[in-house]
């Protein structure tokens, strides 16, 4: 028995100018055939599918196709995407028959002309690999799920949690989902319910009592031991997409029973539709978070959403930076920003000099660079690997780096976008994240994994960004209408579509 493997990870922000190409992903760390599975064996779903497959009773034969990983961006470009498919579909092609394919997705990529990229990949690889030989994907949260995603893959199986813990468990979940279809002959019933919600992300921490996702979370792991369902979840959707199948979708599979998986779907998007309400984030504006950061002792960790490199924002914007400067610090505050062109500038002087540099604005439509004296405090290199939300021994390579001082301010500068949020990326650059003091994450919701038990006080920030939280106030053009929380009123029809 062969079972193929492969990846194509990244989440689009349409919002954010600058686009996603073949550089992109070659930067992060393109992988073939053998090199896949040996360099991936304990690394996100990708691992999780190694060591499954590998725990088989007659385990079968591991066939790596492609690793296709970019950090999240702006829309990627119609040649990246024919690249992208080609690829695929070559390494299909180059590998032979196999028994089941295994395709770890992140289910939020936009191409030019292509507003479903991963329902695209899942219909080429159906044409080459034949409507017998089942094929299972796996999918962030946060997915855009569509009908032709839906259509082409026998299972879709999605993350539970947010902050994302549990990608490699995912992983394997999805393993087992094919073990069921290969060797005992499951026969999936897929139901996918669309709603007309597109879910904040700030509020939806599945790991808060407090919140709606920890209750969904524990309702999706109920379903899934249930001894009839293969797969349950619930994906709340990136909010900054501006393509016209947008909403939030239910997923629930079960083996062979189509009564079932119906009712345990729409009963499961009934419960999300009733509580949509819930999800509306509690934001603090820009003044209000800094002077209480100024004020609280302690750790304090400001959340900057709108400018979250994991939601595919640019990374460089200085709203916040223009707040904290109003302060005459006594204790560190740690400000990341990606800007190859600042840290090209510092890296042509020696530690200790003072230099002007524009921060922000450069890429981030939202911000107006601003001239800023600042003292060169070192350079680092920005490659780390991190455990935790989003990955487990995932490598991450940001570039060259430095760090400039603005009395207790410090910019940590990188050169590509990346994990400006993760500990090891404050660690990589000479810092203490944890240490009294001020750190500012990009991120909306998935540091509290990291911060939550260190902080004495959390701020989501209000801020104008490609990933603002308020993300109805941006221009939107071609979503589907009526759709909440742009409209209040919007009524569900309770409709869904079943593979």
């Amino acid at each position: 028995m062969r079972v193929a493997i492969g990846q194509l990870w990244q989440e689009t922000n349409t919002f954010n100018p600058r686009p996603t190409t073949r550089q992109d992903f070659e930067d992060f760390g393109v992988l073939h055939g053998d090199e896949l599975v040996e360099k991936m064996a304990d690394t996100n779903e990708l691992g999780a599918f190694i060591q499954s497959l590998r725990n088989w009773p007659n385990a079968p034969e591991i066939v790596g196709l492609v690793r296709l990983p970019a950090w999240p961006s702006g829309t990627a470009t119609r040649e990246t995407f024919d690249w992208i498919r080609g690829e695929i579909v070559g390494s299909l092609q180059w590998v032979g028959k196999v028994d089941g394919v295994l395709l770890a997705l992140h289910g939020a990529m936009v191409a030019e002309g292509v507003p479903d990229v991963e329902g695209e990949v899942l219909r080429a690889v159906r044409a080459q690999i034949g409507p017998n030989v089942p094929l299972v994907a796996t999918l962030d949260l946060h997915a855009n799920v569509t009908r032709l995603m839906a259509e082409y893959a026998d299972a879709l199986v999605l993350f539970h949690t947010a902050p994302h813990i549990d990608v490699f468990e995912t992983g394997e979940r999805g393993a087992e989902v094919l073990r069921r279809i290969l060797l005992e002959g499951a026969r999936p019933k897929m139901q996918m319910v669309k709603l007309p919600i597109v879910a904040p992300v700030e509020c939806a921490n599945s790991q808060d009592p407090n919140s709606v996702s920890f209750g969904l979370r524990e309702r999706l792991q109920e379903l899934e031991r249930l001894p009839g369902v293969l797969t349950a979840g619930l994906a709340t959707v990136q909010p900054w997409l501006d393509i016209p199948e947008l909403g939030t979708a239910v997923i629930v599979a079960t083996d062979g029973d189509a009564a079932t998986v119906d009712e345990l779907a729409n009963q499961l998007a009934t419960h999300v539709w009733e509580s949509r309400h819930r999800y509306m984030p509690r934001l603090t504006e820009p003044t209000d978070a800094v002077r209480d950061a100024f004020q609280t002792p302690g750790l304090v960790v400001l959340s900057d959403p709108a400018d979250a490199t994991t939601s595919g924002a640019p990374g460089d914007s200085n709203q916040l930076l223009n707040e904290l400067l109003k302060y005459d610090w006594q204790r560190q505050v740690l400000v990341p920003l990606v800007s190859p062109e600042i840290v090209e500038q510092a890296r042509q002087v020696a530690n200790g000099a003072t230099i002007k540099v524009e921060v922000g604005g450069q890429r981030d439509p939202y911000s107006h660079p601003r001239t800023l004296n600042v003292e060169k405090v070192r350079e680092f290199a920005g490659r780390f690997v991190i455990s935790g939300h989003l990955a487990r021994n995932l490598a991450i390579d940001m570039g060259d780096c430095v760090v400039l001082s603005h009395g207790h301010i410090f910019l940590l500068v990188t050169s590509r976008s990346g994990a400006h949020f993760a500990p090891e990326f404050f660690r990589t650059g000479g810092f203490d994240p944890f240490a009294d003091g001020v750190v500012i994450a990009k991120s909306p919701c998935g540091f509290r994994a990291a911060y939550a038990p260190h902080a004495a006080l959390i701020h989501v920030v209000r801020a104008p960004g490609c990933a603002q939280p308020d993300f109805w106030n941006l221009p939107y053009h071609n979503i589907p209408r009526p759709l909440w929380p742009w409209d209040a009123d919007c009524e569900w029809q309770g409709t869904g579509f079943r593979r």
